[in-house]
């Protein structure tokens, strides 16, 4: 499948690393570093904008050396990139260490997954059908 892209950054187009990578990485396209403060978040920029076919999504998540390694996530992880969004592409980087984190430019700062996905119409009832669980959550079902 071919997706339409823009790359207004001065950095490669996002790339699968090996043949069985779900995930591209993308890059900071940014003209000065931007510093993250222990807790502290920003939106950072990729210079990238892409056209989705309908039915499909870009899911933005973490990368794991990032989070293992210096406690760089996503606010919103996954983040969702719209089929109609046209806008640049921005990452919100949050700090979850206790240290500094300086992202420099051309760096990479996340994952862009694109999947399928479905649209649904509600049917609004009085009443669900049953399960063995029903409305047991948030560990209800035990840890073994």
């Amino acid at each position: 499948m071919n997706i339409r892209i823009i790359n207004n950054s001065n950095h490669p187009l996002p790339s699968y690393e090996t043949l069985l990578s779900a995930g591209m990485d993308l890059r900071a396209s940014i003209s000065e570093p931007i510093t993250l403060k222990p807790l502290e978040r920003a939106i950072v920029k990729t210079g990238l904008h892409i056209e989705l076919p309908g039915g499909y999504e870009a899911q933005i998540r973490a990368r794991s050396g990032l989070a293992a390694k210096k406690g760089i996530g996503l606010v919103n992880a996954p983040g969702t990139i719209d089929a109609d969004y046209r806008g640049e592409i921005g990452v919100i980087l949050v700090n979850l260490s206790q240290d500094e984190f300086v992202v420099e430019n051309g760096e990479r700062i996340a994952q862009m997954v694109i999947a399928k996905h479905e649209r649904i119409e509600w049917e609004e009832v009085s009443e669900l059908g049953t399960t063995e669980r029903g409305s047991g959550g948030f560990g209800s079902t035990g840890t073994e």
